[in-house]
């Protein structure tokens, strides 16, 4: 398999107390994935995008711009929202704020998400949440496998207890956490973040869910047109025989979500692999009955 072409990297795990996340396709500094063979072997992501740049497209900003994580919840997790970009350039230090997507791989038949609130103003904002009227401040969506959600910043949201998914998002660690139910971690209420939280949550909320935009049949593939964002667009490729991908993008992320294959009639590809299409690969071929969520900036 050409180094050059397609990056494999191990994942990082983060053990939560509602779960555990896995990050799949990493560079930031709290979860830096290491490439599981070939040229760059044991590299960190982070060392490649700064020595070697070349392999992107040589574009020119600073850190990598996306994070892939697997996510599976047994509790429910905080209520909560992220900063866009201006909130976070001027009160973290990270580099990027977080707009993100969820796409559901498995969860259970009552599995719910909070996506969003009934706010009119900020003022009626920080009145519920001071009197802890969360029921009527919150709004909750049932969901099924294969449901694609797009949270941008500012977008009050909370994954339910029992569900699986695939999150890619910028690049950013940045959670601000409005509500805990009163759990206990470690014998201590963990953290609470209501003045920035009430600064960044945007008002009114949008509404969602956010359904694919397009689809295409083609022989072999059906392509759905996930998101087209400013910091990231998304694919789904349900493939079925010999198809062809191109690549006319900086470089690729590929999340295999279904299904088995190869890719370039080289290397076996199966549920629960993440790569990178890397920029001298310009097509690839794929080959089998399999599904795969492709982003990029």
């Amino acid at each position: 398999m050409n180094s050059e072409q397609f990056i494999f990297l191990n994942n990082v795990r983060h053990n939560k107390i509602w779960g555990f996340e896995d990050w799949v396709i990493s560079a930031h500094p709290n979860g830096d994935c290491k490439i599981r063979e070939g040229k760059y072997k044991d590299k960190t992501l982070s060392w490649l995008w700064e020595n070697e740049r070349h392999l992107f497209g040589n574009i020119e900003q600073d850190k990598f711009p996306l994070l892939v994580k697997e996510i599976t919840t047994n509790l429910d997790l905080s209520v909560q929202v992220h900063p866009d970009d201006d909130y976070a350039k001027k009160h973290t230090n990270e580099k990027f704020g977080k707009t993100e997507c969820w796409y559901i791989l498995d969860c259970d038949k009552n599995s719910e998400l909070i996506l969003g609130h009934n706010a009119k103003s900020k003022d009626e904002l920080r009145e519920m949440i001071k009197k802890g009227y969360w029921q009527k401040l919150l709004k909750k969506v049932k969901v099924k496998p294969d449901d694609f959600y797009f949270i941008p910043a500012g977008t009050v949201h909370g994954i339910g207890k029992n569900i699986f998914i695939l999150e890619i998002q910028q690049s950013s660690d940045i959670t601000y956490r409005l509500y805990d139910y009163e759990r206990l971690e470690n014998g201590k209420p963990r953290k609470l973040h209501i003045e920035e939280s009430i600064d960044v949550i945007k008002i009114p909320q949008m509404e969602q869910p956010i359904k694919q935009i397009n689809k295409k049949f083609l022989p072999n593939v059906n392509i759905q047109y996930l998101v087209n964002d400013k910091h990231f667009s998304v694919v789904k490729f349900d493939v079925d025989g010999t198809t062809k991908i191109p690549n006319d993008k900086p470089f690729l992320l590929v999340s295999v979500i279904k299904g088995k294959g190869t890719i370039n009639d080289e290397r076996k590809i199966t549920k629960g692999d993440h790569f990178i299409v890397l920029n001298q690969c310009k097509e690839f071929t794929v080959n089998g009955k399999l599904q795969l969520v492709i982003s990029h900036i």
